[in-house]
């Protein structure tokens, strides 16, 4: 299996994932179509905002989960044939928005808000609580023998080092290209172009030496890896937020308050225990949501 994949097969995927969503139509009244991106954080959210809507309501929830990347997702909600999904404000900023980064974390909220709002009709809900910024992982053998604190502190061994990252990681202007100016990053080759899935495998097994994964992302305590500190601060804020396409909220009024109540409920550690879960203790993403709601009374 490996581990890797070109440009051109990363576009086909995409092209192709969203065809399959084009062809799917809800059948059902009174349903409404959540949807996620293609890793366990998204599929986590998406079966929780499923989950308060069908308890809170008499509507019922199609799950269009596991679709593919962010675009996907954005292109499904202005056609329509999606109604809801998680987002990050710093994703929707720069590769949604194509605005500069930025590190003011309200600014940044009202830009998406009033953006979403005015350029595609949908309502950005309040921040569900935690923060889900890019982590630049490296292995805790490493970081013991190198000293390895910030992401400043790789560069001086980036030449030797092998990196893999995500799709979107390496186009998006808040991702490689941007962080590699910030940093004077430049590793022994271009970077692998991995699975999101893959990430953590191929450092463990020394396939690469750097990876960008997510803060919340359960595995990297489970495997004994280490995030680096972006002492430049470079990434933007990635608050997740609920995005409901405003057809749906006209038609369905109720849906807001019961996504609302979700605002501030998920602390980072929250998020991170979650998706360890899923990732590592193998758990079914609907137990672990429903765990969670059942836990703080929602």
């Amino acid at each position: 299996m490996t581990a890797s994949f070109t440009r051109r097969e990363a576009l086909a995927v995409l092209g192709g994932a969203f065809a399959t969503l084009a062809g799917c139509r809800r059948t059902r009244p009174n349903t409404v179509v959540a949807g996620s991106k293609n890793f366990t954080e998204q599929i986590i959210l998406a079966e929780l905002l499923a989950q308060q809507i069908e308890a809170h309501t008499a509507l019922r929830v199609d799950r269009r989960l596991n679709l593919g990347g962010t675009l996907i997702c954005h292109r499904a909600m202005l056609a329509g044939q999606m109604d809801l999904y998680a987002e990050y404000t710093g994703t929707a900023l720069t590769a949604v928005l194509g605005e500069p980064s930025s590190n003011d974390t309200e600014g940044v909220y009202r830009t998406v808000l009033d953006a979403y709002r005015d350029r595609f009709g949908f309502d950005v809900g309040p921040p569900l609580g935690f923060n889900n910024t890019f982590a630049i992982v490296v292995r805790s053998e490493d970081a013991q023998r190198l000293r390895l604190r910030t992401v400043s502190d790789l560069v001086p061994h980036a030449a030797q080092w092998r990196a893999g990252f995500g799709y979107e990681f390496m186009e998006r202007s808040d991702g490689y290209p941007g962080l590699s100016r910030a940093y004077g990053l430049k590793f022994a080759a271009a970077p692998s172009i991995m699975d999101l899935g893959l990430l953590y495998r191929a450092l463990k097994e020394h396939q690469v030496d750097v990876v960008a994964g997510s803060s919340t992302d359960g595995l990297i305590i489970a495997l004994g890896m280490v995030i680096l500190d972006d002492d430049r601060h470079f990434f933007p804020p990635y608050q997740a937020v609920t995005i409901l396409r405003g057809g749906a909220l006209r038609e369905h009024p109720e849906l807001r308050g019961a996504l609302d109540v979700l605002g501030g409920k998920i602390s980072d550690a929250e998020m991170r225990q979650m998706n360890y879960a899923v990732d590592a203790e193998q758990r079914d993403p609907a137990a672990v949501a429903r765990e969670f709601r059942r836990a703080r009374n929602l």
